[in-house]
């Protein structure tokens, strides 16, 4: 079993991360949990959800002990980087996370600039996407070329459809 939790701001598409990767997880076969917690933290506040993936059925969605932390702030790393399990994936945005910022020396830290990245597509609400391709690239858990198409199919089914998302997910993909 893989244990995820995706957290940032709200309205840093977290929750929609985590709805993506988990809907991803199923379109590949496997059993999917999807667990959010916003309440009264959306909107600027901190906002998390937990995703966890797996060959069997999955007994509950908390997890204790995190394998990757997909995080777009540092109050989240705060909040979770104790819960990485060692030789856990750290994901962080180094957009907005202080450069000095000391990590755990047992996980594997991946610092990227997704404010950036996006802005450099013009697509500002595009760092969660970047976020998505560095998962992709760095974790084993979905090939890069299959997730960009279940991102464009997720929105696609919403009626939105953004090229810029692409750009975005393979920029990020590039960061290992």
């Amino acid at each position: 079993m893989i244990e995820m939790v995706c957290a940032g701001f709200g309205g840093q598409g977290i929750l929609t991360s985590g709805l993506i990767l988990a809907e991803a997880g199923m379109k590949l076969g496997k059993n999917v949990s999807w667990y959010p917690s916003y309440g009264s933290e959306m909107r600027g506040g901190t906002a998390n959800c937990t995703v966890k993936f797996s060959e069997r059925e999955i007994a509950s969605p908390y997890a204790r002990q995190i394998d990757i932390l997909f995080s777009l702030n540092e109050p989240s790393i705060d909040k979770f980087e104790a819960r990485l399990k060692p030789g856990g994936l750290l994901l962080t945005n180094s957009s907005i996370v202080p450069a000095g910022r000391k990590y755990r020396d047992d996980v594997r830290v991946i610092k990227v600039p997704v404010a950036e990245i996006a802005a450099s597509y013009d697509n500002p609400r595009g760092a969660n996407i970047v976020m998505m391709g560095t998962l992709a690239a760095n974790s084993g858990l979905f090939d890069a070329d299959a997730l960009a198409r279940m991102i464009d199919e997720y929105f696609s089914k919403k009626g939105k459809q953004n090229p810029k998302n692409a750009l975005c997910f393979r920029a990020g993909a590039d960061i290992h």
